[in-house]
């Protein structure tokens, strides 16, 4: 049977992550509030992050600029806008 949270970034119970996703008490939280589907929400954002950006995962200070956007996209205001993207 699938682990059910009360995900805070979509309002709802739905199916939570099935192992952390992210080391420390961030990841800790994000395990306990954040469903899979909140989740792949925020790996797309952070591929578009990525790419748009041009950003490596290697550099501390682009990992610094994700970790605060992921927090941001699952638990707090909402994800960040991207200047000049336009989705297709």
């Amino acid at each position: 049977m699938a682990r059910m949270v009360n995900c805070i970034k979509l309002g709802k119970e739905a199916e939570g992550l099935d192992t952390l996703t992210y080391p420390g008490e961030l990841g800790q939280k994000i395990y306990d509030n954040i469903s899979k589907e909140a989740w792949q929400g925020w790996v797309n954002h952070q591929t578009m992050l990525l790419n748009e950006y041009r950003l490596s995962p290697i550099n501390p200070k682009d990992r610094k600029f994700l970790e605060e956007e992921m927090e941001k996209f699952l638990l707090g205001e909402g994800p960040s806008s991207v200047d000049n993207f336009v989705p297709e």
